[in-house]
């Protein structure tokens, strides 16, 4: 119907291929996007890794993202492999209270509110900074031309951005309700 869909790949995309691309025309991203729409700079990215300083989790993740384990992993036979994904993935929820995302944990402490604002000193021409990843709602005022967002998720909040061409809005689907 000629609307583009980008995909930001993020900690359980990182496998995805070509597939999405190929069948369906969707564009993936596997880095961040600075673009401009309508006079307006976004930054645009999944939000996985950017200001997190764990350096266990930086040589994981670099491992996660290598073609070569990638390719030797996915010669193991997947009634394996899959019941080790989810094992770990268990295994990771469980080391969470509750195993639930933490609540949002300060403009001080953030990762990617960190990780955003010393990427504005760099380049303070963006106007909004847009993230998934964390599972929360955040709207927070950067500068007085520059805000992130945290789009929390499908999930639980139902959430999502609009941008009408001048301002963005975080918004939350509710069935029935929402205009589409």
């Amino acid at each position: 119907m000629g609307v583009e869909v980008h995909y930001f790949i993020g900690n359980h995309d990182i496998w995805c291929g070509d597939y999405l691309t190929k069948e369906c025309g969707v564009i993936i991203h596997r880095e961040p996007l600075t673009t401009e729409i309508h006079g307006k700079e976004f930054y645009l990215a999944h939000g996985d890794g950017l200001g997190d300083p764990d350096k266990k989790f930086k040589i994981l993740r670099r491992m996660f993202h290598s073609q070569t384990l990638q390719t030797l992993f996915s010669a193991i036979h997947p009634r394996w492999s899959v019941e080790l994904g989810l094992n770990w993935a268990k295994h990771s929820r469980e080391k969470r209270i509750d195993g639930k995302e933490p609540e949002y944990m300060g403009e001080n402490k953030e990762f990617l509110v960190l990780y955003t604002k010393e990427y504005l000193k760099g380049h303070p021409n963006i106007n909004f900074f847009i993230y998934g990843h964390r599972h929360i709602e955040l709207d927070l005022m950067l500068s007085v031309t520059s805000r992130v967002l945290i789009l929390g998720d499908w999930i639980n909040y139902f959430s999502y951005a609009v941008f009408d061409g001048e301002n963005l809005f975080l918004e939350e689907y509710i069935e029935g309700e929402t205009q589409v």
